[in-house]
């Protein structure tokens, strides 16, 4: 590992520190109360998708494990339960073993905001309203320019995720919920399925067939509706099969995560221990589960919804750059 100075990149850093703090100005005209939040904490809400860092604190002959928060999520929720309406976080977030790109590092800059009495659609509103003032701060216009490509923040371009299965990769409803028939018609597609989950093969045909596919028509994509299995902490629709959330795009690149939440806490639950025993089958880290995030459900989580934003990401979107890391002018290269 080493520390690299990367001078070269200190105007496009200029830039990113404005970007941010258009993003404060947005969100504090609208309401929101910003929070500074710990970013290490004794135990974290499961999460069999993502690994973590872990840590340890010393002190004479106390030891005590600790974690880098791969999201802020657990504290926010509980400054919601006590009464805050509306609050963000924009700072670091941590997430272990994934595969450096130019579109992601193990140390990166998260923006979350939650609203109560929102819903998943109403957030979504909101970002997009938030895009169109940076945009037009920055740029004097509600649109602009990425790989030579307009974008036009006029309104989203909506898919549900079933819409894009079956537009982009030819696979119906009726497959897309139904197992067995979604891992034989993945196999038919040529996809290697030996020994992979349901969740594993969706998520290669989603990666390599719908996600290029979205925002690239000229508008942002917000794709929604997800299958349960892909929205732990999220309020199921009616039909039982899908979960209220989104995320949204823009040129293939996934820049947000957005859920109506998730407030029965004997559901969540239920789930969190889904994905504990899913980690240790992983053989990922066996953090401690926050109870204390349940116990905070079971005391009265209002409705309410919010969303996570990849904030590096969609700033190289917004300044036309190709990588995130030509917003740093200090690195730290593996």
């Amino acid at each position: 590992m080493k520390i690299v100075t990367k001078i070269e990149n200190l105007e496009n850093h200029k830039n990113y520190i404005y970007f941010l703090k258009l993003i404060d100005d947005f969100l504090q005209k609208k309401g929101y109360q910003k929070i500074d939040l710990p970013v290490l904490s004794p135990a974290l809400i499961p999460e069999s998708y993502l690994e973590v860092f872990e840590a340890e604190f010393r002190y004479l002959d106390k030891r005590e494990k600790l974690y880098l928060t791969p999201s802020p999520e657990l504290f926010l929720k509980r400054l919601l339960i006590e009464g805050v309406d509306k609050c963000y976080y924009l700072g670091k977030s941590f997430r272990n073993s994934d595969l450096p790109s130019s579109l992601h590092s193990f140390e990166f800059t998260m923006l979350e905001f939650y609203k109560l009495g929102a819903s998943y659609m109403e957030i979504a509103e909101e970002v997009l309203e938030m895009l169109r003032y940076i945009s037009f701060r920055m740029f004097n216009k509600r649109e602009f320019y990425y790989k030579n490509k307009k974008v036009v923040l006029r309104r989203w371009e909506f898919f549900s995720v079933s819409q894009a299965f079956h537009r982009f990769a030819g696979i119906s409803n009726d497959e897309l919920f139904d197992k067995n028939k979604f891992i034989k018609k993945a196999k038919d597609k040529g996809y290697n399925v030996e020994n992979s989950s349901y969740e594993a093969v969706w998520s290669q045909i989603y990666v390599q067939e719908i996600e290029p596919k979205l925002g690239i028509r000229g508008f942002p994509t917000l794709i929604y509706d997800y299958p349960k299995e892909f929205a732990a902490l999220a309020k199921l629709n009616p039909d039982g099969k899908t979960a209220q959330r989104f995320e949204f795009y823009i040129n293939g690149i996934e820049l947000g995560d957005c859920y109506t939440e998730l407030t029965d806490w004997k559901e969540q639950e239920k789930r969190f221990l889904k994905e504990v025993n899913k980690k240790k089958k992983l053989g990922k880290i066996n953090h401690p589960i926050d109870k204390g995030f349940i116990k905070a459900l079971e005391y009265g989580l209002p409705p309410c919804a919010g969303i996570a934003i990849g904030v590096e990401r969609l700033a190289i979107v917004f300044l036309g750059l190709e990588s995130i890391d030509k917003l740093k002018v200090i690195d730290i290269t593996l």
